[in-house]
């Protein structure tokens, strides 16, 4: 199963639930991240999350969600928004014809003050998408119906801390 975390900057939100799939989702899941309009960089509060979780962050970058419409893109199965701004976006086409789920939060970018403050808030960003994403592991999405795994992504993306 391949999943697609987008967002319009793909520096922060999409950039963790990349890493969290890929980490919980032990072969399951193969996740990437990308942005309509990429900021170039990862944002900083991220990465030092992923360095505090223990997440090498040499491969994240931030990246154009035009890489996955090409024919040599994997074929992705469900792409989920992670930002009210891409979720309104007409997306492109991408090769697989996913499925759409959105799993909207507030953006921990946004966030000002102290590294400190920067850095509760990317760890509140963590903790809401971990959580949707054990729940979608817990799911037998490998073989339930297009339908209903779209039903139980919509019900996820309504969890607590949903922006």
């Amino acid at each position: 199963m391949n999943i697609l975390i987008l967002c319009t900057g793909n520096s922060a939100r999409s950039i963790l639930g990349e890493a969290i799939l890929n980490h919980l989702g032990e072969g399951r899941i193969t996740a990437y991240s990308a942005g309509s309009k990429p900021k170039g960089v990862p944002h900083p509060g991220a990465l030092r999350l992923l360095a505090r979780r223990g997440i090498d962050t040499a491969g994240f970058r931030s990246k154009s969600w035009n890489e996955f419409t090409t024919p040599d893109a994997p074929r992705i199965d469900i792409a989920i928004t992670v930002c009210g701004n891409a979720a309104g976006e007409t997306c492109p086409v991408f090769i697989g014809a996913p499925i759409k789920a959105h799993w909207g939060l507030p953006d921990p970018a946004d966030v000002g003050g102290s590294e400190a403050d920067v850095d509760a808030a990317f760890e509140a960003t963590w903790t809401a998408l971990e959580a949707r994403v054990r729940a979608l592991l817990a799911l037998p999405f490998e073989t339930m119906d297009k339908a209903r795994l779209v039903d139980a992504l919509a019900q996820i993306g309504g969890m607590e801390g949903a922006a």
